[in-house]
């Protein structure tokens, strides 16, 4: 497995840490385009609920942002700036341009990362981002979730999977690296979905019809489904219709899944974690030094037995 603070040891020469910015965007699923709600799971804060506050102008959220994780960094440590909420590429280029362009501007930041959906990625944006790209390296950050059309029509994605191929493909071939969230746990689906939805990340695909390769991605996120209060997922939750996983069972799924990904592809996260004021489950995740521990040590003993 090839671990995200090994590849940035190694390709920035220390330690780098993401600094979660606000581009003060929205979503096409909450301004009406596609729906109001978001998805299923999204709080109101558009899965930033760690980002700095939309209020501040970028180099302003930059020293927040530093402050918060400056118990950690070193006097000579770097950082990604990390547009993290709603959908980072969701508004005009010449605005989108200003604000990245902000955010790579200091000396320590040493990369510009942008979550965001694969139906948000115009011709012209992934023009900006390529261009972005000669000057720092730009990742852009998918949120797939999962590539079973049933399970995206149960938690909103509001676009089909061949629209996260082509932005893939498109993306690649303009340069940039590409890394895509999973969320595990999703409602309906079984081990053997998200094993499916994992090797589709992962590896090069051909689509049968047009011939076309859509690449792999650069690098993967796994997330643990967390149900957080004022959500339509939470709803469901307290209704009984939504399970969750013990820290058992997802030690072992993580144990399934990650042998699948090769070391072509760096794992950015294994779990993740709610924000606690928000989270109803499930509620081990909130101890996260627990939860890593745990992981972690499964992960060594499984990768002993493997080298023995």
């Amino acid at each position: 497995m090839r671990r995200l603070n090994e590849v940035l040891r190694e390709r920035f020469g220390g330690k780098v840490y993401r600094l979660s910015l606000s581009a003060d965007v929205t979503c096409p699923n909450r301004d009406g385009t596609l729906g109001t709600r978001g998805c299923i799971f999204c709080s109101a804060g558009g899965s930033g609920d760690f980002a700095a506050s939309a209020a501040l102008p970028i180099d302003r959220q930059i020293e927040e942002a530093k402050k918060r994780v400056a118990a950690k960094a070193g006097p000579d440590c770097r950082y990604i700036a990390y547009f993290q909420s709603f959908t980072g590429t969701y508004a005009p280029v010449p605005y989108l341009r200003k604000i990245f362009t902000e955010a790579m501007a200091p000396e320590e930041i040493c990369a510009l990362s942008v979550g965001t959906r694969p139906d948000c990625l115009g011709d012209d944006v992934v023009a900006l981002l390529s261009e972005l790209n000669r000057k720092k390296p730009v990742w852009v950050e998918l949120g797939l979730q999962t590539i079973h059309e049933r399970t995206a029509e149960y938690i909103r994605r509001g676009y089909p999977l061949a629209v996260y191929d082509d932005a893939v493909r498109r993306l690649k071939n303009a340069g940039l690296e590409v890394i895509v969230h999973v969320i595990l746990g999703l409602p309906g689906e079984t081990v053997e979905d998200m094993e499916e939805t994992v090797r589709y990340v992962v590896d090069p695909r051909t689509d049968p019809l047009t011939g076309m390769v859509r690449p792999a991605a650069d690098g993967i996120k796994l997330q643990l489904l967390h149900i957080l209060k004022g959500t339509d997922l939470a709803e469901e939750y307290l209704a009984g219709r939504v399970p969750v996983m013990t820290l058992e069972e997802y030690t072992a799924l993580l144990l399934r899944l990650v042998p699948l990904i090769p070391d072509t592809v760096t794992v950015h996260r294994l779990t993740g974690d709610g924000p606690k004021r928000l989270l109803l489950a499930p509620l081990w995740s909130a101890d996260k030094k627990r939860v890593m521990n745990t992981v972690e040590h499964a992960l060594r003993n499984t990768e002993r037995r493997i080298l023995l």
